[in-house]
């Protein structure tokens, strides 16, 4: 038989006991694995942020809007090669809990500052020609069965129509993909003229602006000098890099990171007390059989290896089928949508799950691997 049967003949041999402790390791990596999924979700944003993207807000709140004017003005300032504004709509569809992540930009510039929203040649110009045009995203295409040339009705929280509706009824020009996995296509963007020119209130003003910069090496420069461009000003600016303005978005929500490392950390506590037990309780239930397999040849690296081998194959087992269901819950998770639709098991996390199973088995299975390695053959005997 080969070293790696008999340790898994030792483990299969309580098979109630077997159960219990792999239930309780594949509820912790289910748990590792559902949040850093969640964690990897909401701080992709900062991930994929361009690192020569500055945000450009209102200083004393995002929610504030400024001038269109300040959009020149901004675009003269040495150091800057584009920009573009956006303005929030606040947008859902047919009912108020479809929430849809809906923005009013400036085609044009929209598309250069953000090349990794790809669409045809046929939909950009598409986009580009049609005052009451629209872009989805994929994953909300895919969601709602929307396609080219759709009528779109969507209804905003936030603003009306100059006529006294809260609907605005788009087209749908085309349907964008991600240049990476990890890219946000459960959004729409519209033009923000036609929006501009309809509400009833707010009009020539903008959310915020997006800053492209000649080199990320001057970002520092730039976002100086905007917002010295309108100290002491109405409308006072806050400028950021967009990684920390994604990370401070993130961060409304509570430190994810602690969250995430504390209740996975709790888990993992817990179950290398189980596992620590369970093999501890193991060997010295095999007490004769280890002095038998001493007496027959095997030599105490032998068994110290064989023990070590049953604990980390216990902890693979149980972490695996605890991630493999991680993986099967964050893809039901992105089916439903809003902004968990680009959820799933990132390499990372599935990795670090790896090694934490490597950990795993080694701590709880050195002492008891320990203590089997040092078994007097005499004592083990007699225990018979």
């Amino acid at each position: 038989m080969t070293f790696l049967g008999l340790a898994r003949k030792n483990l299969f041999r309580k098979k109630l006991r077997l159960i219990l402790t792999t239930v309780a390791i594949i509820v912790a990596f289910l748990i590792f694995g559902v949040l850093g999924a969640f964690q990897a979700t909401l701080t992709s944003g900062v991930d994929l942020a361009g690192a020569d993207r500055l945000i450009v807000t209102h200083k004393i709140n995002f929610t504030l809007n400024l001038p269109r004017a300040h959009v020149a003005k901004i675009a003269a300032i040495p150091g800057v090669k584009r920009l573009t504004y956006h303005d929030w709509f606040g947008g859902y569809y047919q009912e108020p809990r479809n929430f849809i992540v809906a923005i009013a930009v400036e085609p044009e510039s929209f598309l250069e500052v953000y090349p990794e929203y790809q669409l045809t040649p046929q939909e950009r110009a598409q986009f580009l020609s049609t005052l009451d045009g629209i872009i989805v995203g994929k994953t909300l295409a895919d969601q709602y069965g929307w396609k080219v040339g759709d009528r779109l009705p969507l209804h905003s929280n936030i603003y009306s129509q100059e006529s006294g509706g809260s609907t605005w009824d788009f087209v749908v020009s085309g349907i964008f993909t991600g240049a990476d996995a990890r890219t946000d296509t459960s959004a729409v963007y519209f033009n923000h003229k036609y929006f501009d020119e309809s509400r009833s209130f707010g009009r020539d003003t903008i959310g915020w602006l997006t800053v492209q910069t000649e080199d990320a090496k001057l970002n520092p420069e730039v976002i100086k000098a905007i917002d010295e461009t309108f100290a002491n000003s109405a409308y006072e600016t806050a400028t950021t890099t967009e990684a920390q303005f994604q990370a401070a978005f993130v961060n409304q929500l509570g430190d994810i990171g602690f969250m995430v490392t504390a209740v996975s950390g709790a888990a993992f506590f817990t179950i290398l007390l189980i596992v620590g037990n369970t093999m501890m309780l193991a060997v010295r239930e095999r007490t004769t059989e280890i002095a038998v397999l001493k007496t027959i040849g095997f030599t105490s690296g032998r068994i110290f290896v064989l023990i070590l081998g049953e604990s980390l194959l216990l902890a693979l087992l149980g972490g695996i089928i605890g991630l493999l269901l991680a993986s099967l819950a964050t893809m039901v998770v992105s089916q439903a949508g809003g902004f968990l639709a680009t959820m799933t098991m990132t390499p990372s996390v599935a990795l670090t799950g790896v090694g934490i199973m490597a950990a795993l088995g080694l701590v709880t299975g050195l002492f008891p691997a320990m203590r089997a390695m040092n078994l007097n053959v005499v004592q083990g005997l007699e225990r018979r």
